[in-house]
């Protein structure tokens, strides 16, 4: 009888034990979804020049590749209001396993 009931209590160990491991290492590795900078974040970040505007050279990423897309009144840089009105950078397909 003692043995049943070892067997038993390693069984729903073992279980619990898996379970917990799994939800865990299913919820850890998703990354946290961010807002998207404002436009003062990125004039802090990438305002090489610091004249207040932000000029292609200055840009990386979607804002860079989009450039001609967002800076709608061809001056050659992207206004807080350009940014505002920009188009949403196309989401990543998520691979499927």
């Amino acid at each position: 009888m003692k043995s049943n009931t070892l067997k038993a209590v390693v069984l729903v160990f073992g279980v619990v034990l898996f379970m917990s491991a799994n939800a865990y290492g299913q919820s850890g590795d998703r990354p946290e979804r961010k807002e998207p900078p404002t436009f003062a974040e990125l004039l802090k970040e990438m305002d090489a020049n610091e004249d207040g505007k932000l000029a292609k050279e200055e840009l990386k990423g979607p804002l860079k590749d989009d450039f001609a897309k967002i800076d709608t009144d061809e001056d050659g840089f992207i206004s807080e209001e350009e940014f505002k009105n920009a188009p949403k950078p196309e989401r990543k397909e998520r691979k499927r396993d």
